[in-house]
C-alpha cells in the first residue's frame, strides 16, 4: 500500500492555526481581511505560517459558505471583434482587484447560443452576468426575464425593460464625427453598417446619420447594411458610391471596428487612397488605425473602462439587489487623422 506523507498533502486551516499558534477563528478573520480584529503580532504570525505552508484556501467552500462563488459570467457577441477584447481586458482587470474570476463565453454572433449560456452559467453558480449581446431579440429578452441572476448589459439598450446598462452615448459621438466631416468640406457621405436589427448601438448611429442629413441638405448621403463577410458587396457599394459622386469630396464611414478592417482592405484593393482619393472615418479606434498609411480618423470608445464600470455596476447590484436600475453612458473621443483632413 502506498503511503502519502503529511508534507505531500495540501495544508489545511488547522495546520496554519497550529503553526501560527492561533485559533481557527483568527485565521478565518485574516483570510476575510478583518485585520482590525487581529493584533499586529498575531497577523504577522498568520502571514508567515500561510507563506511557509504554502496554504491555499478552498475558494469554492468559502464562497458557498458566504453565499457567493466569486465567479461572474462574461458573455460577448464575438471574440474576434477588437471591442470585445478591450472589454475583456477591462472586466478582468477590475475583477482581479476584487478576487473574482471571469468565466468567458463567446457567442460567435449567435443569439441562440447566448441564451444557452445564460441558462448554463446559472448551473455553474456564477454570481452574475455581464452581457454584450449579438442582438436583443424576443428570444434573448425571454432568457433575460427568466434568469434570476443579476446582470449588466454592455452597449445594448432594451426598450421598456429597465436594467443596468453601460455603453457609449452614440448620438453625441456620431454627431461629433459627422460634423467633423461637414467642417472638412465633405459633400457626399456613405455610412456602412452591419445589420441594425436587434442592435441598439447600430440603430442609434444610423438614426443620427439620417437626422444629420435632414439638417444638412447640402450634403448627399446614403447608408447600407451589410452582413459580413461579403467583400464583393462592399466593393460594389463603394464603387457605385464613387461613381455617383464624381468630382465631389466624399467619405466612407465604417460603423464599427470589424467593418473598418474590411473597408480598409476593399479601398486598398480598389486603389483608393484614403485621405487623397476618398475620406475614411471609423467608429472604434483600432490599434493599427494610426499606422495605416495616413492614419484613419476614429471615434474612440473608452472600451476597457466600460468593462471596469460594468463590473462595478454588477458588484453594486449584488450588494444592493433592490436598487433602481442604472444606465451609464460614456462620451466618445474623436481622434482626427489625415484620412479626413484637408
Amino acid at each position: 500500500m502506498s503511503h502519502v506523507s503529511k508534507t505531500s498533502r495540501s495544508a489545511t486551516i488547522s495546520d496554519v492555526a497550529a503553526k501560527a499558534r492561533a485559533g481557527k477563528t483568527s485565521i478565518s478573520r485574516y483570510l476575510n481581511g478583518e485585520f482590525h480584529l487581529l493584533s499586529d503580532d498575531l497577523r504577522k504570525r498568520i502571514e508567515i505560517a500561510i507563506s511557509e505552508l504554502n496554504y491555499r484556501p478552498n475558494q469554492m467552500a468559502r464562497s458557498l459558505k458566504h453565499g457567493r462563488t466569486g465567479l461572474i459570467g462574461l458573455i460577448i457577441a464575438d471574440i474576434s471583434n477588437p471591442y470585445s477584447i478591450e472589454v475583456l481586458k477591462g472586466v478582468e482587470a477590475e475583477t482581479m482587484k476584487h478576487g473574482i474570476m471571469t468565466v468567458l463565453c463567446n457567442a460567435n454572433n449567435s443569439i441562440k447560443l447566448e441564451c444557452e449560456f445564460i441558462h448554463l452559467l446559472k448551473g455553474y453558480r456564477v454570481d452574475g452576468l455581464i452581457i454584450n449581446s449579438a442582438g436583443i431579440s424576443e428570444e434573448f429578452l425571454d432568457a433575460l426575464k427568466s434568469t434570476t441572476l443579476p446582470f449588466v448589459l454592455l452597449d445594448r439598450k432594451v426598450k421598456d425593460f429597465p436594467c443596468d446598462m453601460i455603453g457609449l452615448d452614440n448620438p453625441h459621438s456620431a454627431n461629433m464625427a459627422f460634423n467633423h466631416l461637414l467642417d472638412q468640406g465633405f459633400e457626399a457621405l456613405c455610412l456602412i453598417t452591419e445589420p441594425i436589427a436587434f442592435v441598439s448601438a447600430r440603430q442609434e448611429r444610423l438614426a443620427t446619420f439620417d437626422h444629420f442629413l435632414s439638417q444638412n441638405p447640402q450634403v448627399r448621403g446614403e447608408s447600407h447594411q451589410i452582413k459580413l463577410p461579403n467583400e464583393q458587396e462592399l466593393e460594389n457599394i463603394i464603387t457605385d458610391f464613387c461613381g455617383r459622386h464624381r468630382g465631389m469630396r466624399k467619405a466612407v464611414i465604417a460603423a464599427n471596428g470589424v467593418l473598418t478592417l474590411q473597408i480598409a482592405h476593399v479601398l486598398s484593393h480598389l486603389g483608393l487612397r484614403w485621405g487623397a482619393d476618398i475620406g475614411f472615418l471609423s467608429f472604434d479606434n483600432l490599434e493599427w488605425a494610426a499606422l495605416a498609411g495616413t492614419g484613419i480618423t476614429s471615434v474612440s470608445q473608452p472600451t476597457a473602462e466600460m468593462g471596469r464600470k460594468a463590473v462595478e455596476f454588477l458588484l453594486d447590484r449584488l450588494t444592493n439587489p433592490d436598487k433602481k436600475p442604472e444606465q451609464h453612458l460614456f462620451n466618445g473621443e474623436l481622434i482626427i487623422r489625415k484620412s479626413t483632413t484637408l
